[in-house]
């Protein structure tokens, strides 16, 4: 059973008390009898009762430390997140300046509800990590307000991880946008509201069953820098144990959400980047491989060289 330290998360994912977790798994347990009737290889047999524990693949501890990043134990790590910064904070440019693929779609459509519509589908089932990276999508396309088929789809690393909700998801949004009156008038609400207001208001109301927080939130990103809705990200809204919330514990050192938003603010405003880069930068600094979301890795799309020099010396590395 997992418990919980004074950093307010369960023990063995504190960036902070992971460690002593970490030991105690690994000190020798008492050596016990083998039962004399047993004759499985020794390699079939575990003295945790078939647990096998698998720790998180960190750099090595070189003596890093910055107040940006408490988290952080290494200059490696630091600099493949000020990588992983440059290259959302590039990303996040492009959208604005020369979206591509379906992107350029939402941002051209002169019916705001299909545009609105195929932004969502886009958040939701996610570009592939492929060279034609809209082509999942393209193929669920549906006209508002029709729930496409998805059984079939192939889901990118950001799209949803409950593939068999999808009806469930659209669904409720189709009927939240209905009971407004359109998909325009649910996502504007009160036009007295500020972008950041609107951002935090709308990202809460679609929290839907199966509508994760990184659709909800890349929805209303790209809505924003498509220029379809005066909206702008506030901070970053962790309201689950998502992708992005586990790495900004590992790179914040705490669980206690509040502080994690804090830090994050801290962080961006230190590498001059807007707050939605850190979204996109750090679920991919906790991965093996990048995450483009149907941007080139190079040129127009990739990573912004002068938000990765800002990043790298703010956090020192």
């Amino acid at each position: 059973m997992s418990k919980f330290c004074r950093h307010g998360t369960a023990a063995e994912r504190c960036p902070i008390c992971h460690a002593g977790v970490e030991a105690a798994a690994r000190a020798p347990l008492p050596s016990r009898r083998r039962d004399p009737g047993d004759s499985r290889p020794r390699s079939q047999l575990s003295s945790r009762g078939g647990l096998t524990v698998r720790h998180e693949a960190r750099s090595e501890d070189d003596g890093y430390r910055s107040a940006l990043a408490p988290g952080l134990r290494s200059t490696a790590d630091a600099a493949r997140l000020a990588g992983e910064i440059g290259f959302a904070a590039g990303r996040l440019e492009a959208l604005s300046a020369d979206p591509p693929g379906l992107y350029a779609r939402i941002a051209g459509d002169d019916d705001l509800e299909q545009a609105t519509w195929l932004a969502l589908l886009t958040a939701y089932i996610g570009p592939l990590e492929s060279p034609d990276p809209f082509s999942a999508i393209e193929s669920a396309i549906t006209p508002w307000p029709q729930l496409p088929a998805l059984a079939e789809v192939r889901f990118g690393p950001r799209g949803t991880h409950e593939p068999a909700r999808a009806a469930e998801a659209l669904g409720a949004y189709v009927r939240l946008a209905r009971r407004a009156g359109s998909q325009q008038l649910a996502l504007m609400a009160d036009h007295s509201w500020e972008p950041e207001q609107r951002f935090a208001r709308m990202h809460e109301r679609l929290a839907l069953p199966g509508l994760h927080r990184r659709a909800r939130y890349e929805l209303l990103v790209t809505l924003g820098r498509l220029g379809r809705y005066p909206l702008r990200a506030p901070s970053l809204l962790l309201t689950e144990d998502d992708a992005v919330t586990l790495a900004a514990k590992r790179v914040f050192g705490i669980g206690d959400r509040l502080t994690l938003e804090r830090r994050a603010r801290e962080l961006a405003a230190a590498a001059q980047v807007r707050i939605e880069s850190l979204d996109l930068a750090l679920e991919n600094w906790a991965r093996s491989e990048r995450i483009t979301q149907g941007f080139a890795a190079g040129g127009l799309g990739g990573a912004d060289e002068r938000a990765e020099s800002r990043a790298a010396e703010a956090l020192g590395c």
